[in-house]
C-alpha cells in the first residue's frame, strides 16, 4: 500500500513520513534525495544545473538506486553511496533547479513507482499523489502557515552550521515555492482527493495521529 504525504518546503514532511513509516512498519520513500542525487552528479559534472541541455544529456549515462537496511536508506549514484552529500547548501538549491526541468521528472518517474513495488510505503515529495502514485488510497498535502515554515527551516539550517538570516531563508522558500508552484510539468498542487492538515501548531506526533486516524476511518 502506498500512502502519499505532499507540500511545500518547511511543513514537516520528511519528519511526519519518516513517522508514520515507522509507525507503521512501513519503507521511507524521500522522493527529493533522487533529486539531490542528481543534482549531486550534476555539480561533479561541473554542469550548472540552470543549463537543462546538459543535465539532461546526463541521464543516459546516470544509474540512481535506493537502498533500504534495518530502517536506514542509502542512495547510490552509479554504485557510489552518497547518501552524507546529499544535504549540502550547494546541493540542496542544485536540487530545486534540476527538479523543474521536465526531462529529469520524467526520467526519475519509474524509478519512484519502482521502489513504490517494493512493499508498504511511505511516500513523501510534492507531486506523489499527482503524478508518482496518483492511485495511492491515502494522500495528505500538508501546509503551514509561512512564517511558522520560515522559522522550522531556519532552525534547520541552524542545526547542520548554516549561519543563514532569517531574511535569506525566507527569501529561499519563496523562490523553491515559486518554481515548485509554476513549472511547467507536475507542478506543486494538492491532489483532489488529499486530505488538507495544517501543520502550524502541531508537532509531528499529531500529525501522524492524525493521518492514522484518517486512514483508520476511510475520511
Amino acid at each position: 500500500m502506498i500512502i502519499a504525504i505532499d507540500g511545500p518546503a518547511g511543513v514537516g514532511k520528511s519528519t511526519v513520513a519518516k513517522l508514520l513509516a515507522a509507525r507503521l512498519g512501513y519503507l521511507y520513500l524521500d522522493t527529493g534525495a533522487l533529486y539531490r542525487a542528481l543534482a549531486w552528479k550534476t555539480l561533479q559534472s561541473r554542469i550548472r544545473p540552470t543549463d537543462q541541455a546538459q543535465v539532461t544529456t546526463l541521464l543516459p549515462a546516470t544509474s540512481i538506486h535506493m537502498q533500504f537496511q534495518h530502517g536506514l536508506v542509502q542512495v547510490l549514484v552509479d554504485g557510489l553511496d552518497v547518501t552524507g552529500d546529499l544535504r549540502t547548501p550547494d546541493v540542496t538549491t542544485a536540487a530545486s533547479i534540476v527538479s523543474a526541468i521536465p526531462a529529469v521528472r520524467e526520467w526519475l518517474l519509474p524509478i519512484q513507482r519502482q521502489i513504490g513495488q517494493r512493499g508498504s510505503v511511505v511516500a513523501e515529495g510534492r507531486d506523489i499523489g499527482t503524478k508518482v502514485f496518483p492511485s495511492a488510497p491515502f494522500k495528505f498535502f500538508l501546509e503551514a502557515d509561512a512564517t511558522v515554515r520560515v522559522a522550522r527551516r531556519h532552525r534547520e539550517l541552524v542545526a547542520v552550521g548554516r549561519g543563514e538570516t532569517v531574511e535569506a531563508t525566507s527569501q529561499d522558500l519563496s523562490d523553491r515555492d515559486q518554481r515548485d508552484r509554476t513549472r511547467s510539468i507536475d507542478p506543486l498542487v494538492p491532489a483532489d482527493d488529499a486530505r488538507f492538515i495544517d501543520t502550524s501548531t502541531l508537532s509531528p506526533d499529531q500529525v501522524v495521529e492524525q493521518m492514522i486516524a484518517a486512514m483508520s476511518t476511510g475520511s
